[in-house]
């Protein structure tokens, strides 16, 4: 017996308006292009962006992703700069779980399907779990190449040139990447990415993960993934590597001094995890009875 199409997965919640907002035929080829991305790690897929409910530019390509893979038996957990609470997750959470059917959770371990702008999840997220990531901008060439063309036939060519010379002039002049939230990374050791606008703390964990991730951006229409256990790293010297960034303190919550955390009082000295979920499991364990 063959498994239910999305279309008849809609017709049996008795849906006028299209499952997961999204028609199908636009859901299709999204679809479409985050195969083909998954089988061409790194690489910019391109895709017909629909018109959503939110601005480009603020998470429509991740969330077009998210409608297109979402199903009634998904969890969902949508982040902000790894907040659940903020305005803009708590309204994506709510579009995707109303028009999916899906369940909502603030729960890292409990969603199979996490969408996050600016953050990956700091609890371990396993194989059956699937991360989407906003991404801004996905041409990691975009500093030192104006022409998209040009940047096109050298992602082709393999030609980095130009990418390596700006980081040497930034080590050069400055002692440190500009980059600072955008710093390229190489896919499997080939294709030189944009992994969306992520803390440099989050860019060195993204290397052979269990589960895939994926980046989708609406403004620029374009999808790129990274299949499970791809090597991936960062854009650096050897005797250079890139280096997280340094805290004033630790979490004042939970007491962690190796998540990435943020100063909540600008200049008070006051530091919190950026992950609220993973900051309160630190609690929790910490609380919980021996």
């Amino acid at each position: 017996m063959r498994p239910p199409t999305v279309a008849e997965l809609a017709a049996r919640h008795a849906r006028s308006a299209p499952y997961a907002y999204l028609d199908e035929r636009s859901k299709r080829e999204v679809r479409r292009a985050i195969l083909k991305a998954l089988c061409i790690p790194g690489r910019q897929v391109p895709f017909a962006s629909r018109e959503m409910p939110i601005a480009r530019g603020w998470g429509s390509g991740g969330l077009q992703v998210t409608l297109s893979c979402v199903g009634p038996g998904d969890v969902v957990k949508v982040i902000d700069q790894g907040d659940d609470g903020s305005f803009n997750a708590a309204a994506m959470r709510e579009l995707i779980g109303s028009s999916a059917d899906a369940r909502t959770t603030t729960r890292t371990a409990e969603a199979t399907l996490i969408q996050s702008r600016h953050r990956i999840p700091e609890l371990p997220l396993r194989a059956d779990q699937l991360l989407i990531l906003q991404l801004p901008h996905p041409e990691p060439l975009r500093r030192v190449v104006s022409d998209p063309r040009r940047a096109a036939r050298l992602h082709e060519a393999g030609d980095y040139t130009a990418a390596w010379l700006d980081l040497y002039d930034d080590e050069a002049r400055h002692g440190a990447p500009r980059s600072g939230a955008d710093h390229p990374v190489l896919v499997d050791r080939r294709a030189l990415a944009s992994p969306s606008p992520v803390p440099r703390h989050d860019v060195l964990r993204l290397s052979d993960r269990p589960h895939p991730i994926l980046l989708g951006a609406g403004r620029l229409e374009r999808i790129v993934a990274i299949p499970p256990h791809t090597d991936v790293r960062p854009l650096a010297f050897d005797d250079r590597p890139l280096r997280p960034e340094a805290f004033g303190g630790s979490c004042s919550r939970c007491g962690s001094e190796t998540s990435y955390r943020v100063e909540r009082e600008l200049g008070g000295g006051r530091w919190e995890c950026s992950d609220t979920d993973a900051c309160a499991e630190r609690r929790r364990g910490r609380e919980a009875p021996t």
